[in-house]
Parts: structure tokens; C-alpha cells; sequence
């Protein structure tokens, strides 16, 4: 294993080359007090002046999941480097595993655009000559969310693969089903503390995002329960100007109300695809079938 450290300004990274199957080299760099993980893979004869495809997971998921890793292979075979990122949700050198609900979550949905900024920015300092975002499920929302405010002058092309959508009232409802206690109390509370300027205090719920009985900051239960369009893939997408690809799957149940809020929306730069038969999770063929639209949109070959 070799290591190669480089610091440029305040921003420090290091390189280590722990070659996987997929030849992958980790890659860890600094953004303030947190230090973020991913997965660096070129493909055969490529360097990241050919083009990274920069991707995002979905909710407390991690970089290895396998849709991820998949996508990861499936590319690499046919000619694309990949940087699969590992969201940090405020954790130091979070580990590729599913989030640990036991945690005080002190995470916001939005950090997720941050990172990704970070990424975008070290990936120019490497030289990339190009670079597409690619996203799954609440990564595909915050993906796009990234090309609709932030940008870059790297960024080529746009990926949503099952991208997140958003309902308050569907959400409030749902909420108070499964944990038995109404949304709007527990909102109240947190929005009260976070207009106080009391957001970094720690609230005891009876569920937070997919874990039960947990504890979270006002702040966190704020970004990830107020209504807020831009959660909702769909209202995006009029303020992206790049080429942008939404794929879906046909027996997705997750987000199955995707494709009716696609329904109003032309535009010129959006394309869709639907894949017959795919979950939420494209596994076996529908990888295969996912990464063909994927390369086929990307076409930097």
C-alpha cells in the first residue's frame, strides 16, 4: 500500500492505494473538521483527464451498497472512471456501511450538495477534463440539487437514477404511522429551538429518517422534514441547464409517483428512461441494462 499526501491551500487529501477487484483507490480529503471517504476507479488506459463520473448513494446507504458498486464495475468495463463517494453525515472517515441509528444524527439532507462541491473542486485539482454526476434515490434528488444552484465549470452531464421526491402532507402522514406521534408537534419543537438558536440541540424521537427511537439535532429534524421543493427531484429540474438523465424503474415502489410529476415537464436538455421490471435497486440484468443508458447518455468515448 502506498500513501501520497498533498495539501493545496487549506484543503488536505490524501491518496491510498488499496487496489480492489475494481482496481479502486481509496481517496480521503478534508472539509473542516470532517474527513470524507470515497472510491477512486479509472478505468483500463484512463486517467481522470478522460472524465470521472462523480456518484452519490442514497438515504444513510454508503459507497459500496450494491447498486453502487455495480455501477462502479459495470462502468470500468466499459471505459469510465468512477469516484464513489461515501457521505459523511457528520461523521469522521465514516465507514461503508448503513448509518448507525444509535447515533445523535447531526446531519442535514443539504450536505450532501457540499460534499459534492468539495468532490467537484478536488477532482479539478486532478486534473479532470470532465466531469457527471450520477445519483441514487435521495442521491439522485441531491445530485440534481447540486446542478440546479451550484455547478461547475466540469460538470458535462447530470444522472438521477430513481430520484428522490416529496410530499409534506404524504410525509406527515406516513411519519404518524409508523411512530405514532404527529410530524407537526415534533416540527414545532425543532423550529421553535432552531429559530432560538438552539438547532444544535439533541432531541429524543420516536424515529428520525428510517430509525426508530433516535436522537437528533433540532437543525437536522429542520433540513430533513420542512417542506421544501427542492427535495422534490421533479421542481429541480427547470433550473438545470446541462444535459440531464432520469432513469426509473417500472416496479419501483419507492418512488412510484415519479413518473406522473414527470409528466408536465419538457424540456430540451432532459431526457428519461425507463427500465421494464427494475425495482428501486436495478439488481442483476437491470445493472447491466442501467449501466448501458448510463454510458450510452455520458457517450465520452
Amino acid at each position: 500500500m502506498s500513501l501520497v499526501k498533498r495539501f493545496t491551500g487549506a484543503v488536505a487529501f490524501s491518496l491510498v492505494a488499496a487496489f480492489s477487484t475494481l482496481q479502486a483507490e481509496e481517496v480521503t480529503i478534508k472539509q473542516g473538521d470532517i474527513t470524507l471517504r470515497g472510491e477512486l476507479t479509472l478505468a483500463d488506459g484512463k486517467t481522470a483527464k478522460d472524465g470521472v463520473i462523480l456518484m452519490q448513494h442514497g438515504t444513510l446507504a454508503h459507497n459500496k451498497m450494491e447498486i453502487m458498486q455495480s455501477l462502479s464495475e459495470l462502468l470500468k468495463e466499459k471505459g469510465y472512471n468512477t469516484l464513489n463517494v461515501n457521505l459523511s453525515y457528520a461523521v469522521d472517515q465514516r465507514p461503508s456501511e448503513m448509518l448507525d441509528c444509535t447515533i445523535e444524527h447531526k446531519h442535514k439532507h443539504e450536505d450532501a450538495v457540499a460534499e459534492l462541491d468539495t468532490w467537484m473542486n478536488w477532482l479539478k485539482e486532478q486534473g479532470a477534463g470532465k466531469v457527471a454526476i450520477l445519483g441514487h434515490s435521495r442521491g439522485g434528488n441531491q445530485v440534481t440539487w447540486y446542478a440546479a444552484e451550484k455547478d461547475s465549470e466540469l460538470l458535462e452531464k447530470v444522472i438521477a437514477i430513481a430520484p428522490a421526491t416529496a410530499d409534506a402532507d404524504k410525509s406527515s402522514k406516513e411519519y404518524e404511522e409508523r411512530y405514532k406521534k404527529p410530524l407537526a408537534d415534533i416540527m414545532a419543537e425543532a423550529t421553535k429551538l432552531a429559530s432560538e438558536g438552539k438547532g444544535a440541540e439533541i432531541m429524543t424521537l420516536p424515529g428520525f429518517v428510517y430509525c426508530e427511537n433516535a436522537k437528533a439535532a433540532a437543525d437536522s429534524v429542520v433540513s430533513y422534514y420542512k417542506d421544501d421543493e427542492r427535495k422534490n427531484t421533479p421542481s429541480l429540474l427547470p433550473k438545470i441547464t446541462k444535459p440531464t438523465l432520469i432513469v426509473m424503474g417500472s416496479a419501483d415502489e419507492v418512488v412510484d409517483d415519479l413518473p406522473a410529476k414527470l409528466e408536465g415537464i419538457k424540456q430540451d436538455n432532459l431526457k428519461t428512461e425507463t427500465i421494464d421490471g427494475a425495482d428501486h435497486f436495478f439488481m442483476d440484468l437491470n445493472a447491466d441494462e442501467l449501466a448501458d443508458k448510463v454510458a450510452t447518455f455520458v457517450d465520452w468515448k
